[in-house]
This record gives C-alpha cells, structure tokens and sequence, in this order.
C-alpha cells in the first residue's frame, strides 16, 4: 500500500474523532504524509460526525473526494448509508451493527431505513461490505467506550501498518488504566474480521460477499 483514503463516520459521543487521530498518528509512525480533516455537525446531540484521513507519501489536501474513499469505517448503520457515495466502485466498507435513530425519527417526521435498504444503498457501490457487532462486543468487553478500539482492530486487518505500531499509538493515545482493555478491543476487532474473512460463504450483513 502507497496510499489510502479514509472516511471514518457515525454519531457524537462514539469517539470518532479520537479513533482518526490514532490512525493518523500510525500512519506518521509507519512513515507516511497524513492529512485530516474531522465534521462534527451538531456532534455534542448525537449529530453525524466524519473525519477525512489520507496518506501518502506526500499529501496536499486532507479532504477525500466523492468516490475516492477506499474505505469507510462506520460506527453507526445509517451514517455508513449517508457516506457511500464518498466510496470508490469496490470499495470496503466496514460497519458497527448498530443504530441510533436521529431525532427526526424519534419525533415522527422520518423513518429509519431497514437493513435491506443500507445494504442495497452499499451495493451501489460495493459487494466488500462487513457488517460487526462492535456494540455488543465492546459491551461483552465491559465497556461500551472501547467500540472505536474495537473498529480500529477490524480496520487494521485492511491497512498493513505492524500490529505493535497501532499497539504503541493506542498506548500512548489513552489514559494508561485503560489501556489493557482497549489493547483487548483492538485485538477482538481484529478476529471478528479474520473470522469473516475466513468465511467461505455468507450475506452481505455479517460476511463478506464477492
């Protein structure tokens, strides 16, 4: 890999912001150019919230450009559906199996899409969708606030950095009483998609189709 561009989305208060600076900072420890730029629209309510991160060797401008992005990593369902157009034609798209109605949906005046609609909407653009129960997971883990560690671990099976390079930028990011558990996250991210990769058959929604 020479290069990558990378949108990382979902709601306030999901740790979005924190998950793309420590993918930035592998990046710089793994001797790339990164460039980012992070929307937080209304983030502090629950708002969408993306960053915008590439890198490499040498890079100008930190925005990825519409169907640019060679992944999207998705910690909210709707949110993977509202960025895809920003995914280039067989991309990878990787997403938290979890949703969080916004609140025009709460109030009545929209409805939440099913998850035939999200998958059909992805697969305008793409069969390498990944579907992750980083919620639940990171639940199981004792800690909810460990779901950005977690998705970092299923992101970094795509981006050939050495493990102990993400370890050390997680390590140095975050608080040290918590650094263990989120090293566990990182670590359960990293099999949940080694086991679906491994996974000869499957649906879009849990496994890798293509």
């Amino acid at each position: 890999m020479d290069r990558l561009n990378l949108l990382i989305t979902g709601i306030g208060g999901q740790g979005i912001i924190a998950a793309s600076d420590i993918v930035a900072e592998t990046a710089l420890a793994a001797g790339f150019d990164v460039k980012k730029t992070d929307s937080l629209g209304m983030a502090q309510r629950g708002g969408s919230v993306v960053s915008h991160i590439r890198l490499a060797p040498k890079v100008r401008s930190p925005l990825v450009k519409m169907g640019e992005a060679d992944i999207i990593l998705a910690f909210e369902k709707l949110e993977s559906a509202r960025w895809s157009h920003y995914l280039r034609p067989d991309g990878i798209a990787i997403i938290n199996n979890h949703s969080v109605p916004p609140p025009s949906v709460s109030l009545g005046k929209e409805r939440y899409p099913g998850d035939e609609e999200i998958t059909d909407i992805l697969k305008q653009q793409t069969d390498k969708i990944y579907l992750i129960n980083g919620a639940d997971l990171a639940e199981e883990l004792g800690n909810i606030k460990t779901l950005n560690i977690l998705m970092l671990g299923c992101l970094s099976i795509f981006i050939p950095f050495e493990e102990d390079i993400w370890r050390d930028c997680i390590a140095k990011r975050l608080p040290a009483r918590v650094v263990e558990l989120n090293t566990t996250a990182f670590e359960q991210g990293r099999r949940e998609i080694e086991n679906i990769l491994n996974t000869e058959t499957g649906s879009a929604y849990g496994k890798r189709e293509g």
